[in-house]
């Protein structure tokens, strides 16, 4: 266990900034320049990640608790964003055949 901890404080926290902004703009990416749901969701739940990453990084840094409470309520409120969406995806699939979201334009209001 000091073994595991003495590896993490070589670590600084830079580096957890950098992995999350890293993540997060790869998150931002995947949303804005893909036209799949499946992508999206994923570019979404990768950014959510992105945003765990720092908080538990912040957590241990500064010797708190509260920030791995955060991650874990985030977790839980991607699982049900996860849920929620792919049910949607599945009933417009069957709808209209496709995952495009261009696709959707074609929707009656």
């Amino acid at each position: 266990m000091e073994e595991l901890t003495a590896s993490f404080n070589q670590i600084g926290i830079q580096h957890y900034l950098f992995l999350s902004a890293v993540l997060f703009s790869i998150g931002v990416m995947g949303v804005l320049y893909r036209r799949n749901f499946i992508v999206i969701f994923m570019s979404v739940e990768l950014m959510l990640n992105a945003v765990n990453v720092l908080l538990a990084a912040f957590s241990r840094f500064n010797g708190d608790q509260s920030g791995q409470v955060f991650v874990f309520f985030i977790m839980v409120v991607a699982a049900a964003e996860v849920a929620v969406g792919l049910a949607i995806l599945v009933m417009i699939y069957r709808n209209i055949r496709s995952t495009d979201i261009n696709a959707l334009r074609n929707l009656k209001w």
